[in-house]
């Protein structure tokens, strides 16, 4: 689009719906979520809405032509309705349509040393998994997989803990995890399960050999058969007096020492 954005007062639409085999609409909320999708070529924008001061931060950062003609002006509160209760939308949200679906083999091919794939077993906390995307993208991973029928859809507070990760990194969604890691064994990935009692530490895996790090729920952890699909498991060197890390802290840490030699 040539022209610049204009600013103008509209009354909220209709909230996101599914109709048939078309992309489901989403909203998405938080300036850099926003932001990150109007830079995103392969995302399509329904509407914009902003206050005064979150459209101007807009226009500052970005470019007139990554923006739809019309950047809907509301007061806060007329956001507010347009999202789920107790949104934190900092005066800018849009609604979008989902992304055009990854494909693994698309996605993940070839296999590249320090550049790891991402695997979630059955974890659906979307701060969790927002927090993943981040990590994913500041570390250089190729993609992330999940599970299709468990995890949270990619938009709302998700995104927004994403920080725009996810217009950058792919997301495969997968019927079978284990089957997933079979396919990346059969494209030259380790596939390491990453678990508290393992003996191996993650900081004595080779960073030359291309790697996808599978992460389970917190508590559950990794479910039997994607533990058994896994190459080996390792775990992160922690204090005796804690049990755990947060899943999403164990994420950001393991990429880190499989990107180390990138």
């Amino acid at each position: 689009m040539t022209e610049g954005p204009q600013r103008t007062k509209k009354a909220a639409g209709k909230k996101p719906t599914r109709r048939g085999d078309a992309p489901a609409r989403l909203w998405l909320y938080g300036r850099h979520a926003v932001a990150a999708a109007l830079a995103n070529p392969a995302r399509r924008v329904r509407r914009v809405a902003a206050t005064k001061n979150a459209a101007d931060w807009l226009l500052e950062r970005s470019p007139p032509n990554q923006h739809p003609n019309r950047i809907e002006d509301l007061k806060p509160d007329a956001i507010d309705k347009l999202l789920p209760a107790g949104a934190v939308h900092q005066g800018l949200a849009a609604e979008v349509f989902d992304l055009p679906r990854a494909r693994l083999k698309d996605v993940c091919a070839p296999a590249e040393a320090g550049r790891p794939v991402v695997v979630l077993d059955q974890i659906t906390d979307p701060q969790n998994i927002g927090a993943i995307f981040r990590s994913a993208a500041a570390f250089g991973a190729r993609a992330i997989i999940v599970q299709e029928r468990r995890t949270p859809p990619l938009a709302g507070a998700l995104a927004k803990a994403a920080a725009g990760a996810i217009e950058t990194v792919p997301c495969v969604k997968a019927v079978n995890i284990a089957r997933s890691l079979e396919a990346l064994a059969d494209l030259g990935y380790e596939t390491l399960g990453l678990a508290g009692d393992a003996d191996t530490e993650i900081g004595a895996v080779d960073g030359a050999r291309p790697a996808a790090l599978v992460l389970g729920a917190e508590g559950a952890g990794l479910r039997p058969l994607v533990a058994q699909t896994c190459s080996r498991r390792v775990r992160i060197p922690i204090a005796p007096a804690m049990e755990s890390l947060n899943v999403s802290t164990a994420a950001a840490i393991a990429l880190y020492a499989l990107s180390r030699d990138r």
